[in-house]
């Protein structure tokens, strides 16, 4: 089993930033794919970022390319997502997933480890 603990999220405004966490925990893989999504409320789970933990591949939803950036730490086992220039919209629940292999998925059921979420709020 993998343990995952998102953090950091919490209330900004409009053009603010935020920072969240993931601290992965338990069974490692030689390779693995770590993933952001979000839901907000009345909307399916939706896909945000994610990287290869080996060589850091990255990939963006297009909604957040540019704004957001997902990063590694490999000594902390953690994984970030700085989230600049936020929008209300952005404003949701957002979730860290990870899924065994490298290939970078943008789908909620590839992945099978999920954190118990963070809500991020952006106000106007």
């Amino acid at each position: 089993q993998v343990q995952l603990v998102e953090s950091g999220g919490g209330l900004a405004q409009a053009g603010g930033s935020l920072r969240l966490s993931c601290a992965a925990s338990g069974r490692t893989f030689s390779r693995v794919t770590m993933g952001w999504f979000r839901q907000a409320p009345g909307k399916e789970r939706e896909f945000v970022a994610a990287i290869t933990w080996s060589d850091a591949r990255r990939y963006y939803a297009e909604s957040v390319k540019g704004r957001f950036t997902i990063s590694r730490d490999n000594a902390k086992n953690t994984v970030y997502l700085q989230m600049n220039g936020l929008k209300p919209e952005d404003s949701a629940v957002y979730y860290c997933a990870a899924r065994a292999g490298s290939y970078i998925s943008t789908i909620t059921t590839d992945y099978d480890y999920w954190g118990q979420g963070t809500q991020v709020t952006v106000s106007s």
